[in-house]
């Protein structure tokens, strides 16, 4: 059973406005020893329902555990401070502040000109700065994800309202 659309349509803002808080994901998969591992990801880009791809860039250890079929754990938490402080002011949030995503991964493959430019515009604005190079020079290779959950973070009653993503 897949993730819904209009489920996945409520998801796609709040992950960027996880992006735009704190730049990154926390990817979750396990080690073949079982111990856990969390990698962060800025690179995530949700696509159709349930999809979802990243750019293989300094991960070390992730790639291993899902070359060997470690199922998937994304966390997303928007870090925005005025979030939160209207939040605790209120006694209940906005909007859900966190959500999870559980799945598997799909092969590593080369990325396509589309994944690259569509990366390249969501970091537009650091296209001038030393670290965009360094960092997201080399875009080559993607790894798809594929979701089969999406949870909202329960957070008691200051998110008792939020509903179901």
């Amino acid at each position: 059973m897949g993730i819904e659309e209009r489920h996945w349509n409520e998801l796609k803002p709040l992950a960027g406005r996880v992006f735009g808080s704190s730049l990154h994901f926390a990817i979750s998969t396990i080690n073949p020893d079982g111990t856990p591992h969390v990698t962060p990801i800025g690179s995530l880009i949700l696509t159709d329902p349930g999809k979802a791809y990243f750019f293989e860039v300094f991960t070390q250890k992730l790639p291993r555990n899902l070359d060997i079929g470690s199922p998937v754990a994304v966390l997303g938490v928007i870090s925005s401070s005025q979030l939160w402080l209207r939040s605790l002011l209120t006694g209940r949030f906005s909007c859900p502040p966190a959500f999870r995503l559980l799945g598997e991964a799909g092969q590593r493959r080369a990325s396509t000109p589309e994944e690259r430019a569509r990366w390249r515009r969501k970091v537009r604005l650091v296209k001038w700065t030393r670290g965009n190079e360094l960092l997201w020079g080399n875009l080559d290779v993607v790894r798809e994800l594929h979701f089969h959950t999406v949870q909202p973070v329960d957070m008691g009653r200051m998110t008792a309202d939020r509903g179901r993503l």
